[in-house]
């Protein structure tokens, strides 16, 4: 069987977009499956029009020229138009049985087109409402013209496609609730590479020692510093901490868009020597900085990106049993059992957020159950080969529905 996945960016630049597709065609090819690739024309730094990156062969859209390309809303037009036509180019080259368009919208209505020109299914999979996390970064308003006419694409798109799959429950649910229906939604989770991930790295001691932990306990956080990851709760929360955890020290790996705000909000509370920024680190150093921390934090703010979507960096910690305190949002609720596979507190509320970690520091002795169940979690439920394995069905019923229309 032939797939050819419609992207918006691929390697070689990193994202959890970008590792979530490289884990699928990975386990597809694995299955016997023929991989095609194509990115819009937003892959970033590309010039050419084909290239070979870490084994897999991409087609590159070129960017849209002229005035429409340029105008706000009107841009993404030229997006979809790009991408429509890139298409009518490869897709006779390759004649895949399946279109696989993954987020945005703007990717799925040019597999539309190029589907219904050349009768091949379309199957669109929603890593997230790109609505919701423009709100978050603050390049729309919640309800506003761009909100609505991104969020009104979207849904046309699910009506149109032959399946829709997507990252989570929260999504499925929303997906449903605009009319669609279930037997049309299928989740296909999020997993890790579980032999990436080893349990019990030990700490290096001269790194420790460099950032001013030795002999304390360390709760941590490693990621980007976007508002919606709620480090503001987390800073808030540790005078609170401090108090009766004198000891602890709080450790940010990475950085984002809130990375002066935090820093200043350190200040602010009079923590600033007791929290530690490191700044963004390279990625094959992140391990080391893992193997510091005790308790990891996810303080999510409540809101529908976080309600709705499910996050990666807690599966990536449980995969190494680590022991991890995050906010009940709807998207962390779906990975971890409260008490089970980590500690789950009340949204938006710094002291529940203080009192879960020094409730945690207090219980060592719960700590080898924690981990254990966590590494189980994901091996069992939240690998990959399981994971893609749920793409079979759809793809199967899809290709005989084209086989038998052809």
């Amino acid at each position: 069987m032939k797939i050819l996945h419609i992207l918006d960016h691929s390697i070689p630049l990193h994202s959890g977009y970008t590792f979530r597709t490289l884990a699928i065609l990975r386990e597809q090819r694995a299955l016997g499956w023929e991989t095609h690739h194509v990115t819009s024309s937003k892959q970033e730094n590309c010039k050419v029009l084909e290239e070979d990156v870490d084994g897999l062969h991409f087609y590159r859209t070129p960017p849209a020229k002229g005035a429409l390309s340029t105008l706000p809303l009107l841009n993404q037009l030229s997006v979809i138009n790009t991408l429509a036509r890139r298409l009518d180019e490869i897709v006779p080259l390759i004649r895949p049985d399946i279109l696989h368009a993954h987020s945005p919208a703007l990717n799925a209505i040019a597999a539309l087109c190029a589907g219904r020109k050349h009768g091949i299914p379309v199957v669109y999979e929603v890593r997230a409402f790109w609505e919701d996390a423009a709100v978050d970064h603050g390049t729309s308003k919640e309800g506003g013209i761009r909100y609505r006419l991104t969020r009104g694409l979207e849904t046309s798109a699910f009506k149109r496609v032959d399946a829709v799959t997507t990252i989570c429950e929260g999504l499925r649910q929303d997906i449903v609730a605009r009319g669609i229906p279930e037997q049309k939604v299928t989740v296909i989770p999020n997993a890790v590479d579980i032999e990436k991930f080893s349990v019990g790295g030990t700490g290096d001691a001269a790194l420790r020692q460099q950032l001013g932990l030795a002999g304390h306990r360390v709760i941590g956080f490693i990621g980007s510093f976007y508002a919606y990851e709620g480090l503001d709760l987390l800073l808030q929360a540790f005078p609170a901490i401090l108090k009766t955890a004198p000891d602890a020290r709080l450790l940010l790996v990475g950085g984002g868009p809130q990375d002066d705000k935090l820093k200043h909000l350190a200040a602010e509370l009079g923590i600033q020597d007791k929290v530690i920024f490191t700044g963004r680190v390279p990625h094959d150093q992140v391990q080391r900085y893992y193997d510091l921390v005790d308790i990891l934090a996810y303080p999510r703010h409540s809101m529908r990106l976080t309600e709705l979507v499910t996050p990666l960096k807690p599966l990536e910690a449980m995969a190494q049993g680590r022991l991890l305190v995050a906010s009940d949002v709807g998207g962390h609720k779906e990975l971890i059992q409260d008490g089970k596979t980590g500690i789950l507190f009340k949204s938006e509320d710094p002291m529940a957020l203080a009192d879960a970690v020094l409730k945690l520091l207090a219980e060592e002795s719960r700590w080898p159950e924690l981990r254990s169940a966590a590494r189980s979690f994901v091996e069992t439920e939240r690998n990959w080969p399981k994971s893609v394995s749920n793409y079979v069905a759809i793809y199967n019923r899809l290709a005989g529905k084209s086989a038998h229309n052809a």
